[in-house]
């Protein structure tokens, strides 16, 4: 039973005419005929308006069931205004624990756009490699993770939804004097000194997993910070790694430049999660903003 026809029903036992009503509810005459015999079909066919006079007219069952209509309507205007009283009053922060890529350039989009829809949730982003982020969650000090490599830590324990896809490449200064070359071999960056990521970093692990030679590398400083590599880079002849999606923006800004290997496509290649405890169960907002990204993503 639907509550626009209850309404209906109320709206012309009040106004006693069917013109009436259905220019005030902008529907065709028929259309809220159809309503009115929707309502008395189900009610068990019987009549609740008595058609055949020239007056409106509520038969007795049509006085009663208005009766029980309003107390209906009356209970659903309550309800829904103590839900949507509730829903404002609701207030909660969502901690994240992410590496730079998902924290800093996949998933603020989707925290802005949940907060338009949800203006009192608080969002709280701790920006951690992945293993920090790993621990974190797991000791419960953040709701969700994102990271770019699940470390020694096994899948299977964790809910996880995918939220991107990454490649790696070499980048060197804008200047640097490799550029100079059409064609650029491993042999020749392995003559110049190379930033690496910090262990528990996902870009180190991955790039270690699937480049084979990256111990050939001339390893001189270890940076945990991918704008502070940016920044090393920029103005030496320091070579290094980085995500494609920092990368090409940090290359559009001019401040490096990516280097295309000779036969190589790229460095290495991983997904993007974003995870929860396994079979955590959350209320509220939070369970909202895990639903929301699984919709979404």
């Amino acid at each position: 039973m639907r509550i626009e026809y209850i309404k209906s029903f109320i709206r012309l036992s009040q106004s006693k005419s069917f013109s009436r009503v259905s220019k005030e509810l902008n529907l065709s005459q028929s259309t809220l005929s159809h309503r009115i015999s929707q309502l008395e079909e189900e009610l068990g066919n019987f009549k609740l308006i008595d058609r055949t006079t020239k007056k409106f007219e509520l038969t007795q069952q049509g006085k009663l069931f208005l009766e029980y209509a309003q107390k209906i309507i009356g209970l659903y205007d309550e309800c829904q205004e103590k839900l949507d009283n509730l829903h404002e009053e609701i207030s909660e922060t969502i901690i994240i624990t992410a590496s730079t890529l998902p924290g800093t350039h996949i998933l603020p989009e989707y925290l802005t756009k949940f907060k338009e829809l949800y203006p009192q949730v608080y969002f709280k982003i701790l920006i951690n490699n992945s293993e920090e982020s790993m621990n974190i969650l797991l000791q419960n000090k953040a709701d969700f993770a994102g990271i770019g490599s699940f470390m020694n830590y096994i899948r299977n324990e964790f809910d996880c939804l995918k939220i991107g896809e990454d490649k790696m490449f070499f980048i060197s200064s804008p200047n640097h004097e490799l550029l100079n070359n059409n064609k650029i071999s491993f042999e020749d960056l392995k003559k110049y000194p190379f930033i690496s990521r910090e262990k528990g970093s996902g870009t180190r692990m991955v790039f270690e997993d699937q480049f084979p030679k990256y111990n050939e590398l001339n390893f001189k400083l270890e940076i945990n910070n991918n704008d502070s590599i940016i920044s090393a880079v920029n103005g030496s002849n320091y070579i290094s790694i980085l995500s494609e999606l920092i990368a090409k923006k940090a290359e559009t800004a001019g401040l490096i430049k990516i280097i295309n290997l000779e036969g190589v496509d790229y460095i290495a290649k991983r997904n993007i999660y974003f995870l929860k405890l396994k079979n955590y169960k959350f209320e509220t907002l939070k369970k909202e903003f895990w639903s929301y990204l699984k919709e979404k993503i």
